[in-house]
């Protein structure tokens, strides 16, 4: 960083950055504590609500879904399977391939979690009209976009391997 670039904090991207950072560390760390009666943590709520709209997903698109590796996957999902909330099942084409799906009981467990996320986020989002809060979501939408095509901005090279 050189002395005209001046210090982050006083970059209005950079304070703004760091508030929706705390914003989501704190709704991160809120809903663990709200989910532990559930005996689930944030990460399984993830695996569990993506299965719930996607049942059957491969273990590969859920973990690109999650934006994960597929290790992270591996290692969260036998303490799932092991309460009895999912089954993995080969995939009747290629069988390779393992699938997921609730159980019922991981159905009731994610349906009582999502409650418990929704509202936490009408809590939080509740400060905001709905105008507001859809131009949070579409600023986020292309934030998204844009950090998706950082790499291949910054390197030439990325674009032709």
């Amino acid at each position: 960083m050189n002395k005209k670039q001046g210090l982050p904090w006083d970059n209005p991207r950079f304070k703004n950055w760091i508030a929706v950072a705390r914003a989501s560390q704190l709704i991160h760390q809120k809903l663990g504590r709200a989910l532990s009666p559930l005996d689930i943590k944030v990460p399984h709520l993830d695996i569990l609500a993506n299965l719930y709209r996607f049942e059957g997903i491969s273990q590969q698109d859920l973990a690109h879904k999650l934006l994960v590796g597929r290790s992270n996957i591996s290692m969260l999902l036998p303490q799932i399977e092991k309460r009895g909330l999912i089954v993995r099942r080969k995939d009747e084409t290629d069988k390779r391939v393992l699938r997921l799906y609730l159980t019922e009981k991981g159905r009731e467990v994610t349906l009582r979690a999502l409650a418990i996320e929704l509202e936490l986020i009408e809590h939080s989002m509740s400060t905001t009209t709905i105008d507001e809060c859809n131009f949070i979501g579409d600023v986020m939408g292309r934030m998204v976009q844009r950090m998706n095509d950082w790499e291949s901005e910054r390197d030439p090279e990325t674009e032709s391997g």
